[in-house]
């Protein structure tokens, strides 16, 4: 924000005060092999374990609105920033607070279920199918220099499938400040403000707008990125790197662009936003091909009718890299917590 405050003060990377905090996160959890999508519960195609998935959208809803509601109190106010593993990863009182709003109504709700946030590591029920993904504040950067790119997301993953999940973008910038709110379900469609939304209709990279971002490690992947942004912005109509993966999502779900591509994104980076693009009529894999999940460390979103002509370019690249069979890994998952790839 104008005016803002820095603190150079460094944090170690974990949060204490909230239950198990599990860092570095590494693949602890198990996998299973599935033909399809996993069944919606017993009960029926709209539940799962009993809970039926409308409540577990709209219980998503809710938590993202509360949780946009402590990040629109702190819009244009000065922002106390402080660092975790580098100079350029942030964290602002708002992060944390927003958390704690959203930690608070999803335990109160859903007591026996895990939930994993950015600022506080896993909580909650080490043996729950159900596992929470809440990133409070997707493009702190953004946020703190009052750029119109952040959000709240909230996502749901039952057996490392997500099943439920909501996005509040904030849209406009100073004096201008909006929100488009995104809520999605398994098999219920996705929506913004209420209206269903449906990926875009192009067929070509050529007439594409495309969205990629880069993370803090820059590595070699990082690198091999840049040469797909230098590649793209030549055959495409666009690359833009707007800064947050959760808001990146939702514009391809919206239709506003056609694809975006990340290494190393995070589950609670990612998993509500996955959701609006598949329930959008949209693909998504990791830049390898292979069947995504929100543990897999590289991603492409699409509309669908570009993927192909997407992977077609960097898939035999990314297999080049010396870290490519690292990347089929797994991350972040939860001790013994069982995906269903």
């Amino acid at each position: 924000a104008t005016g803002a405050s820095m603190s150079g003060r460094r944090l170690d990377g974990s949060v204490g005060g909230r239950g198990r905090v599990h860092r570095p996160a590494l693949r602890r959890g198990r996998t299973c092999r599935r033909s399809g999508p996993i069944s919606l519960g017993a009960l029926g195609a709209d539940e799962v374990d009993g809970i039926g998935v409308a409540r577990l959208r709209d219980a998503a809803l809710e938590a993202a609105t509360l949780g946009s509601e402590v990040v629109g109190d702190a819009i244009d106010k000065p922002v106390e920033v402080e660092t975790k593993m580098n100079a350029t990863d942030l964290v602002t009182k708002t992060d944390k607070n927003t958390e704690d709003a959203i930690l608070k109504y999803l335990r109160r709700e859903f007591p026996d279920h895990m939930i994993l946030g950015e600022e506080g590591g896993y909580v909650g029920n080490p043996d729950s199918d159900f596992l929470w993904c809440i990133d409070p504040l997707d493009g702190t950067t953004n946020f703190a220099h009052s750029f119109p790119s952040f959000a709240t997301s909230v996502g749901l993953l039952y057996k490392g499938q997500v099943v439920a999940g909501s996005v509040v973008e904030f849209t406009g910038g100073p004096k201008c400040w909006g929100t488009r709110t995104y809520a999605a379900g398994r098999g219920l469609g996705a929506t913004c403000n209420g209206d269903a939304i449906h990926v875009s209709d192009r067929s070509t990279v050529q007439e594409s707008l495309l969205v990629t971002g880069f993370g803090y490690d820059h590595g070699e992947a990082w690198a091999m990125n840049m040469e797909f942004f230098k590649h793209f912005t030549d055959v495409s109509r666009g690359v833009r790197r707007l800064g947050s993966a959760a808001v990146d999502l939702c514009q391809v779900a919206l239709g506003i662009t056609e694809s975006y591509h990340e290494f190393y994104l995070k589950p609670w980076d990612v998993c509500a936003g996955v959701l609006m693009v598949e329930e959008s009529g949209g693909k998504v894999t990791t830049l390898q091909g292979d069947d995504y999940t929100v543990f897999s460390k590289s991603m492409i979103a699409s509309n669908g009718k570009v993927h192909g002509e997407m992977l077609h370019h960097m898939k035999p690249k990314v297999e080049t890299l010396s870290v490519a069979s690292e990347l089929r890994d797994l991350w972040f998952v939860p001790d013994g917590y069982e995906v269903c790839l």
